[in-house]
């Protein structure tokens, strides 16, 4: 029997191993931009073309590298980071296992042209699915520039599970965001092609927030932010977190552990206790925040794309972390403000001598009766009279009723007497239907009595409505007389273009101006009163929340949004006829009894239930 058990080639292990580490494009730009930055960059220039297919291009003025460096680069597991494995518990650099580069040359084309400043020339390495086709030496700049072109080239089976080009920029620039944000020492420049995306100067890590996020809102993003800092023999904690009224459904939320994004949801747990009865449940706060540990208490090889990260000491550094947020809310909430402006003000005195003090004296008339000298009679009534009218006969309900006849009261009062003719009118337009304070519908039916609320039926009825035009492209639109301006940032730009369709679908009528920013001619016919631009960004966020929850679609997401805004809102009063077309409307639903989000819509009282109530 032969032996079946053989090594595998180098092309086909790095093929496998960029499976793992190259899953998209901005697992590329991650792994270039983190090399550039351990090799002392202080600029960094990033170029993409098609969300990364066509080309990645990553240019940086660190410290280069020689030609044998060059060739020995794409090599598997060749690092200049570890020689032994006790180095894996003290590393702070970036990449350190030595799969990027070789993972990335087995599935794309690469150029690399690099050049240290003790040398005149630089070397060239063209390589293609591991093959070499070129080294020799060239001009070129200080630093290291490489190209990455057509990737997935080889492995066309990967290259089609790829998203779509939106989709795909957004992990681009989540991944930047990522990175930018912890090196804010580093300038950097992002490229889309020919536009320009991003111009970030070094700066400190304040600056750079608002440099990124606050490009496009409509306040600073510095003045969102609280500053936090507690320094322990555990870690050291810094960063800042938002103000309570600035937390929002999608909150931005960073975590930074060495200067390495990480996610961990147990301090994120610490950060939301912190922020307790003080936001809503459905809003978080925004935060950034850094953690300086030693390497050696802590894991950063647990997961293949480094962002889980393991801490000796991770319930100590949790009440830490959300005892720093909680003093940092706590200035911001508790310490008043204070006017030094003493212009006009009394000249008090600071001091005042005690000598002579005498308490003070009272007069009073120890005879004195109140009730003694007062005016008040008490006025006889006839109790007879005043209920007199009460025993004559029963009153129908059916019937109008003739007050005057059924009692003697001689109280004519101006509430009394409209109160009688609200009943009076309310008995003459008397009809099946019933509205409950402008919120209830109440009508009769076989069973017994049926309750309604009027604001869930109607939205029932318009997301059933909205998702019919989204699945069949049926929308309406109406015309606005004054366009409104939709300003959307970066990430939010490109997830808006995805439910741009469905958006179009139930009516709305989009202008691109470029810059981000859209004109809004035309919504939905059915769309109540309300701020259409908030309406479009509530929409935004629960879309991006819907992406990644794969059991709710974004059309479904649309539909309700769009259907909680224009229903009939509680304590609209509604005419008979509304309230029988609502009525009509709703038993027409494929379900009526509960809401596209779960909440009951009626409620029916048997007769039984009303009878044990008398």
């Amino acid at each position: 029997m032969t032996d079946i058990i053989h090594l595998l080639p180098d092309s086909v292990a790095n093929q496998i191993a960029a499976g793992e580490v190259i899953q998209r494009p901005a697992s590329v730009l991650k792994e270039l931009v983190e090399n550039s930055i351990d090799a002392g960059a202080t600029y960094i220039q990033i170029v993409i073309k098609d969300a990364g297919r066509t080309l990645i291009q990553v240019i940086d003025n660190g410290k280069g590298m020689s030609e044998t460096d060059a060739r020995m680069a794409f090599e598997r597991h060749a690092t200049s980071k570890i020689t032994n494995a006790d180095d894996l518990f003290s590393l702070r650099t970036m990449g350190f296992r030595g799969e990027a580069l070789a993972s990335i040359a087995a599935v794309a084309q690469v150029e690399l042209r690099t050049r240290r400043s003790e040398e005149e020339l630089g070397v060239l390495v063209e390589i293609a699915g591991t093959r070499v086709f070129k080294q020799e030496m060239v001009q070129c700049d200080l630093g290291t520039s490489f190209q990455v072109k057509n990737l997935f080239f080889n492995v066309p089976a990967r290259r089609r599970f790829l998203k779509s080009d939106n989709v795909e920029k957004s992990h681009i620039l989540t991944e930047f965001y990522r990175i930018a944000l912890v090196n804010s020492s580093v300038a950097f420049s992002f490229f889309d092609g020919d536009e320009e995306i991003f111009q970030l100067p070094a700066s400190n890590n304040k600056i750079r927030i608002d440099n990124i996020f606050g490009k496009n809102a409509k306040k600073r993003w510095q003045q969102h932010l609280l500053f936090i800092e507690t320094s322990t023999n555990l870690a050291n904690i810094y960063g800042y977190v938002g103000k309570p009224e600035y937390a929002q459904k999608s909150a931005i939320q960073y975590f930074f552990v060495n200067g390495r994004y990480m996610r961990h949801p147990y301090f994120h747990k610490a950060v939301l206790l912190a922020y307790n009865q003080m936001i809503q449940a459905s809003e978080s706060p925004n935060y950034f925040i850094y953690f300086d540990v030693d390497p050696q208490t802590i894991d950063v090889n647990i997961h293949p794309t480094k962002t889980e990260i393991k801490f000796e000491n991770e319930q100590a550094i949790w009440s830490i972390l959300s005892a720093s947020v909680k003093e940092a809310l706590g200035k911001f909430n508790i310490v008043p403000s204070i006017d030094f402006d003493q212009e006009g003000a009394i000249d008090m005195p600071t001091a005042m001598s005690v000598e002579n003090v005498r308490p003070p004296h009272t007069n009073f008339d120890p005879n004195y009766n109140p009730f003694g000298t007062s005016g008040y009679k008490r006025q006889n009534l006839d109790w007879e009279q005043l209920y007199g009218g009460f025993e004559k006969k029963e009153v129908s309900i059916n019937s109008k009723i003739d007050w005057e006849e059924h009692t003697n009261l001689t109280i004519t009062s101006s509430l009394i007497q409209n109160e009688k003719q609200q009943i009076i009118e309310s008995l003459e337009t008397r009809a099946e239907n019933y509205q409950y304070k402008n919120s209830y519908i109440l009508t009769g039916i076989k069973s017994g009595l049926l309750m309604i609320d009027q604001h869930r039926a109607h939205t029932r009825i318009l997301f059933d409505l909205f998702l019919s035009q989204i699945e069949n492209s049926q929308g309406i639109s109406q015309q606005v007389l004054f366009p409104e301006i939709l300003q959307l940032n970066d990430d939010d730009d490109l997830f808006f273009e995805q439910i741009l369709n469905e958006l179009q679908y139930v009516g709305f009528d989009f202008e691109k101006l470029g810059n981000h920013a859209y004109s809004v001619k035309g919504v939905s016919s059915h769309l109540g009163a309300g701020s259409v631009i908030d309406l479009l960004l509530e929409m935004l966020d629960k879309a991006k929340t819907t992406a990644s929850n794969p059991t709710t679609s974004i059309h479904e997401t649309i539909a309700l949004s769009l259907a909680e805004s224009s229903s009939i809102k509680a304590g609209q009063k509604l005419t008979n006829e509304e309230i029988c077309d609502l009525i009509d409307r709703l038993f027409a639903c494929a379900n009526p009894n509960f809401t596209p989000d779960g909440k009951k819509i009626l409620t029916i009282f048997s007769h039984e239930d009303l009878g044990k109530r008398f």
